[in-house]
């Protein structure tokens, strides 16, 4: 029997789920790390997942991205 994949690591379920948002609304990484006060290669490991976000600035990107934290994090948890 083959071995069960793991579920992918919180952080990268996050950044999965900024990705998909930024994208449905059109925008450029630089964009969104402009909208949000944060810089571009900052947003890129956090949409890599390679970045442990405060909340603070899960709040600025919930923000540019014009949703509610909650939601964001409704959207994490169905990856």
């Amino acid at each position: 029997m083959g071995k069960r994949r793991a579920r992918p690591d919180v952080r990268e379920r996050f950044g999965t789920a900024v990705k998909f948002r930024r994208e449905e609304l059109g925008l450029t990484q630089e964009d969104l790390a402009d909208k949000a006060g944060i810089h571009r290669t900052y947003l890129s490991d956090v949409e890599r997942g390679t970045r442990n976000l405060s909340l603070v600035n899960i709040e600025k990107v919930a923000a540019a991205l014009a949703v509610t934290m909650a939601k964001l994090f409704e959207a994490v948890e169905r990856e």
